[in-house]
């Protein structure tokens, strides 16, 4: 490449803020595209704690809407030019607002335990669950958005009486940015609010948790410019009339949007915290078998469907490690300790044990007792448990995949930190029997990226946004052993 080609490059060079919020930490990703592909760098990083507080359990919103701020304070101080902004975070939590645009209170955390037991009470009163799985298509778990509210609206929470507004965490950041509500489409579709044939959210299942359609924000598609920062917001950046846009706000549509394949016959694994194992859908499947066995349907881009399955994923050794002292600090180094060990055992990782424990070993040894198998003894133990369960979970949802969607899966494209895990990656191919694509560990923030620019016009189809992917990341691919 000559200097007048580098020269052009630099100059055509367009640069996008991708605002990525997990269960446990937050960071902005800086990024730049080229014209042939995205390079990114995490600009800023900070903690997402859940606040136990009076009884329940919470999400900071201020703080995370603060530290949105630092970063565009921090770019306008750099004197990079911002395209846009999007934001995308995990699922089902929502926020209320009154009618002058505040903050009422801060979120519930899903992981309150308030909502133990919702899932049945809501069936018993208002709806079978087979009705509603077919109205919805969703996985049942306490903490979907529907159950929350209705837990609410049993138990007295004021703020939801008080509400003028509900908005579902990433459109509920982009307002506080913007001044304008919306609904994203994506994130609406895992709160088993939303009706699975007209796209939108469900009257009747808004009126049993006592709430009207009219308190949410119109429906918007992956991609929509929501509106540009407020003066207010311009002020306190440095920034200008920045445009928001309403990428995938749920993390695990925008990573599937970067996942680099070639063609249809693949299954997806986000994996980090949680594990979210499917196929894309031109449409829901919705059947007795995918209703037995509490398989969801949620929206992607361009009006697909994510048919997946949510398992508890890393989430059990993040919980183990809060507990180990003589552990590597390194998590390599802890993630290597599955080498050192030759247990056995396996737990079902989506137990209702493990979903908050006080302790998460102790949780694993009850699980064994019941299960009349021996207990890992040691951290080591403790890693090759774990990530054993896991694949042999990954393989068992995989089958079911295939059955149900009638997807012929031959490659499982793994997307998340854990894609950057050898020894979980190894374990999966060899249970799954297929070709493990591990990467990009950055495709939710590069799923986001895309999505901004085919707001502006710079990517339009699928198929190219997966093009600039191939060209912008490193995979690396794990063939199945023998050894399993």
């Amino acid at each position: 490449m000559d200097v007048n080609q580098i020269t052009k490059r630099k100059s055509s060079m367009k640069n996008y803020l991708a605002v990525d919020l997990g269960a446990t930490s937050g960071r902005t990703v800086l990024a730049s595209y080229d014209g042939e592909k995205v390079d990114m760098q995490v600009w800023t990083r900070f903690e997402n704690p859940q606040i136990p507080m009076t009884g329940h359990i919470y999400w900071n919103l201020s703080y995370l809407y603060y530290e949105i701020v630092k970063a565009l304070r921090k770019t306008a101080e750099a004197k990079i030019s911002l395209e846009s902004i999007g934001i995308d975070t995990w699922g089902c939590d929502f926020a209320f607002f009154g009618k002058q645009g505040q903050l009422i209170g801060q979120p519930f955390c899903y992981r309150d335990p308030h909502t133990d037991g919702a899932v049945e009470e809501f069936t018993h009163v208002h709806m079978n669950a087979e009705a509603l799985y077919h109205k919805t298509g969703i996985q049942f778990m306490p903490f979907n958005s529907l159950f929350q509210l209705d837990t609410m609206r049993r138990t007295g929470i004021t703020a939801l009486h008080a509400a003028h507004k509900v908005m579902f965490i990433p459109d509920a950041l982009s307002f506080l940015l913007t001044g304008h509500c919306v609904c994203e489409y994506t994130v609406a579709s895992t709160s088993q609010l939303l009706n699975a044939e007209t796209g939108d959210l469900d009257e009747k299942l808004l009126q049993f948790v006592g709430l009207s359609r009219k308190q949410f924000g119109p429906m918007v598609q992956p991609g929509t410019l929501i509106g540009t920062l407020t003066p207010q917001v311009q002020q306190a950046t440095g920034m200008g009339a920045l445009p928001v846009i309403a990428v995938a706000g749920h993390d695990t549509a925008s990573a599937v949007a970067s996942v680099p394949a070639e063609d249809a016959d693949f299954a997806y694994l986000s994996c980090g915290t949680w594990s979210l194992l499917g196929v894309e859908s031109p449409h829901p499947i919705i059947s007795k078998e995918s209703f037995r066995l509490n398989y969801t349907n949620e929206g992607g881009v361009d009006g697909t469907i994510r048919f997946l399955k949510n398992i508890c994923g890393l989430w059990l050794l993040e919980g183990c490690r809060k507990e180990w002292k003589d552990v590597p600090a390194d998590v390599n180094e802890l993630n290597a300790l599955c080498q050192q060990s030759t247990y056995q055992g396996l737990i079902a990782p989506d137990d209702v044990l493990f979903a908050h424990p006080d302790s998460m070993t102790a949780a694993i040894h009850e699980y064994c007792r019941r299960v009349d198998q021996p207990a890992p003894e040691t951290p080591a133990d403790y890693v090759r448990c774990i990530f054993r369960s896991l694949a042999h979970r990954y393989a068992e949802v995989v089958e079911n995949l295939r059955t149900l969607s009638g997807v012929n899966v031959r490659r499982l494209h793994v997307i998340g930190g854990g894609s950057l895990n050898p020894y979980l990656m190894q374990m999966t191919a060899d249970a799954t029997g297929l070709t493990v694509v591990a990467g990009p560990s950055e495709g939710t923030a590069l799923g986001n990226v895309l999505l901004q620019m085919r707001a502006g016009g710079e990517v339009g189809t699928m198929a190219e946004m997966r093009a600039i992917s191939s060209r912008s990341v490193a995979t690396k691919l794990y063939e199945p052993t023998l050894t399993k």
